[in-house]
């Protein structure tokens, strides 16, 4: 009766060990589902966002250069522009219609970007603007200058020709644009390309 005591008591211990075992392996498992689960969205919303970026080179006998990136996460495209070698004051920046930088002064690039037929204008202008109508910044004495712009009237390789950039180029003016004259701003000469955009 004692070793049938002790029997029923060891197996009572092993069966309330092995179920204690069995809940824990089955908590750890759900844990790395919910984590892998995380993982799987982060990895998701990271390769969502697109990211381009463009060398700015000199033209018309400037020394203007920089860089231009292009990053799009959702419906939102941010261009930040980092721009050296210019004069100080105010200048315009536009996105044209050919990723064409090839000529010495810029214009093989084509006017501004304008695939609604819009008269040119300030970006969100009721009487209208281009798609490239992105305005002005200012450079500093020693000739640096930057613009943060941020849209979601663009998008990169979606492939509607009214909103996508693929195949533009970043033209920086010598002067201000206006955004009053047509067709362009009389923002003066391009001293600055960049082909983005492949």
């Amino acid at each position: 009766m004692k070793k049938e005591s002790i029997f029923i008591l060891v197996l009572t211990l092993i069966f309330a060990v092995a179920c204690k075992g069995e809940k824990k392996e089955t908590e750890t498992n759900t844990d790395y589902d919910e984590v892998e689960k995380a993982e799987g969205k982060s990895e998701t919303t990271t390769s969502k966002a697109k990211l381009i970026s463009v060398t700015l080179e000199s033209k018309s006998n400037s020394n203007v250069t920089g860089t231009v990136t292009f990053t799009q996460e959702g419906d939102n495209i941010t261009m930040v522009a980092i721009i050296s070698g210019l004069s100080e004051g105010s200048h315009a920046i536009h996105l044209h219609e050919k990723a064409d930088c090839s000529s010495d002064d810029g214009k093989s690039s084509g006017g501004h970007w304008n695939p609604t037929a819009q008269p040119h204008g300030k970006w969100g202008a009721a009487e209208g603007f281009h798609q490239g109508d992105i305005g002005n910044f200012e450079a500093d004495a020693d000739g640096n200058g930057s613009i943060t712009f941020t849209s979601d009237q663009w998008c990169i390789g979606c492939g509607d020709d009214t909103k996508d950039i693929l195949g533009k180029a970043v033209i920086v003016h010598e002067g201000t644009d206006d955004f009053t004259s047509q067709p362009s701003g009389a923002a003066g000469t391009r001293i600055s390309c960049g082909g983005v955009i492949q």
